[in-house]
């Protein structure tokens, strides 16, 4: 494998291999649960699951770690809100979390560990920051000392006498400096809290991510993914708690993806311009909603808007009736005897576009330009299908396997399974075969019946001498 990502730590390309042979250590920050999560949320979700799937396609065994934040201050305050404790709160969400990530076709996690699970590694990590000089307990809080850590800013390519001086003069004495930032907080009265060295309390959010990785990957991981809002402070704060603590680098690679956009605006619950993915996928189905997330490099932002959920609507489609082309004709394919003439024009275009798939996967995860590749092959086989001198069976295999092969690591064709499922297809397949039997009985009123009935249903029939094909319309939904 020769794939290269963009490392927002060097601000280069740089050829990605796993420091332990054949086996990947990924961290990914999940999700504050005190709500649904909103489609914005689902781009990270989706994109880093992608990446993780293809790296196992490639034969290496990948530890994803996905974390949940199950305590903070939105998690406490609307708990309060709706009259339940924090932990009740968390299992709702959490549960709620599961069924939208499962729905979208995202593979669960190695492990999701909960903030509130891993106190003792967290209260360990702070102990062993104030041991070694770079925080600092204060009235029951702990803070980190950011001067303490030399290299702080070189996530985001800020320096610390910049970040001093732009930093925003908080009135708060047990700080020694604004750009300290919280390990440790304090109980008050009413909160969730746990015993600590300083008194009981909470943990803060940046030291979360840093305790869980370590705990779960170790001192060094390979790969550490998020949204471009995270790489300051959060990211930032990770690297210099887990750097100053443990003396090795916390992260090889960090991947951020761009936002998404509504009206030119990121998608956010703070300015209340979000859709909740339940809301988003009653109306399209989940290849849909992954094909969209993909369709633009994620390094770069994506308009969210109908007409963009509808255009991967119909791009789905066309995947899909693709797929049906080629399954059809693997299922009716004549005797092997049957003499056919290879297509070696078509050959070379279709091996140009399985390159391709790869070729851009290759380069920084160019999940845009691989999309393209596999239209590429749709369209290849559809000649194929149509030549005059009859079908080239090799082309229709290699394209079939290597629709499987992109389902499974994109899902974004919904090949044997999805949100209309195995049970809608066989029931579609069984009216079909009562219509062919009416036919042979010459029941032609029953016959129309179920044409029709299929019909309404965006069901289209095609007569041919190897029995009738179908594909569904472009509805451009679920």
């Amino acid at each position: 494998m020769k794939l290269q990502l963009y490392n927002d730590l060097s601000g280069n390309l740089e050829p990605f291999e796993p420091l332990e042979p054949g086996h990947v250590k990924f961290y990914t920050c999940g999700p504050t649960v005190y709500d649904y999560f909103h489609i914005g949320n689902a781009r990270p979700f989706i994109v880093f699951d992608v990446l993780r799937r293809y790296l196992e396609s490639k034969g290496l065994e990948v530890s994803f770690i996905q974390n949940f934040t199950d305590i903070d201050d939105k998690m406490i305050q609307r708990a309060e809100q709706m009259g339940i404790t924090v932990r009740e709160l968390a299992e709702k969400f959490i549960s709620a979390y599961y069924e939208d990530a499962d729905s979208l076709g995202i593979k669960r996690a190695t492990y999701n560990p909960r903030a509130t699970d891993e106190i003792a590694s967290i209260i360990g990590l702070i102990q062993t920051l104030v041991d070694k000089g770079h925080a600092y307990p204060a009235d029951g809080d702990v803070y980190f000392e950011v001067d303490t850590f030399p290299q702080y800013g070189k996530l985001s390519k800020q320096s610390l006498d910049d970040l001093r001086s732009g930093a925003r003069v908080e009135v708060d004495e047990r700080k020694r400096a604004p750009l300290d930032f919280a390990l440790w907080k304090a109980q008050k009265p009413g909160e969730p809290a746990w015993e600590s060295p300083w008194g009981m309390g909470r943990p803060g959010w940046h030291i979360e991510c840093s305790a869980m990785a370590h705990h779960h990957l170790g001192d060094t991981i390979d790969i550490h993914g998020g949204g471009s809002d995270l790489m300051f402070p959060h990211h930032e704060n990770e690297i210099a708690q887990s750097e100053a603590a443990n003396g090795k680098l916390f992260a090889r690679f960090w991947i951020h993806n761009e936002y998404l956009m509504i009206d030119r605006e990121k998608m956010s619950k703070s300015i209340g311009n979000f859709f909740t993915v339940r809301e988003v996928r009653a109306k399209y189905a989940a290849p849909v909603i992954r094909l969209f997330m993909l369709s633009a490099h994620y390094r770069s932002p994506i308009n969210f808007s109908p007409e963009t959920l509808d255009q991967a609507a119909h791009a789905h489609d066309r995947l899909r009736n693709g797929w049906a082309e080629i399954e059809f004709a693997m299922k009716t394919r004549p005797c092997d005897a049957v003499p056919c003439e290879p297509d070696a024009e078509l050959r070379e275009e279709l091996r140009d576009a399985l390159g391709l798939f790869d070729k851009c996967m290759q380069e920084d995860f160019n999940t845009a330009g691989a999309i393209g590749a596999v239209f590429d092959v749709i369209r290849a086989t559809n000649v194929s299908l149509g030549h005059p001198g009859g079908i080239d069976y090799e082309i229709v295999k290699e394209a079939a396997d290597f629709l499987r092969m992109v389902d499974e690591v994109m899902g974004i064709i919904q090949i044997g399974a999805g949100d209309r499922g195995d049970a809608e297809t066989e029931e579609i397949e069984s009216l079909i075969a009562e219509r062919e039997d009416a036919r042979r009985g010459k029941n032609f009123a029953r016959s129309d019946e179920i044409r029709n009935i299929l019909n309404e249903r965006g069901i289209i029939l095609e007569d041919t001498p190897q029995g009738t094909r179908w594909k569904r319309a472009q509805d451009g939904g679920k």
